[in-house]
């Protein structure tokens, strides 16, 4: 049985407006930070799962995305999976 860290990483659409990276890109400009041009800000969410099979995993976690994680109408999302080395 191998185990993963899983991340998924959850964006708005780009044609999607996104009023907390207008606030957050408002705020930095306030602050003195005026080289940043455009923020976006999404979400990311790790998960530690464990299967003998990669691709059971990369399935149950895209089951994931589609029913709670992401909303499929305003979001994308992408995932990576690293191996969680035994130190033992």
């Amino acid at each position: 049985m191998k185990e993963y860290l899983v991340k998924v990483e959850v964006k708005l659409k780009p044609v999607v407006l996104d009023p907390q990276g207008k606030t957050v890109l408002s705020s930095l400009h306030h602050l003195g930070f005026n080289e940043v041009e455009d923020c976006r800000v999404g979400k990311l969410i790790e998960l530690k799962m464990s299967d003998s099979d990669l691709s059971v995993i990369e399935k149950r976690v895209d089951e994931m995305c589609k029913k709670l994680l992401s909303n499929p109408v305003i979001e994308t999302y992408s995932i990576s999976y690293i191996e969680i080395k035994d130190n033992a």
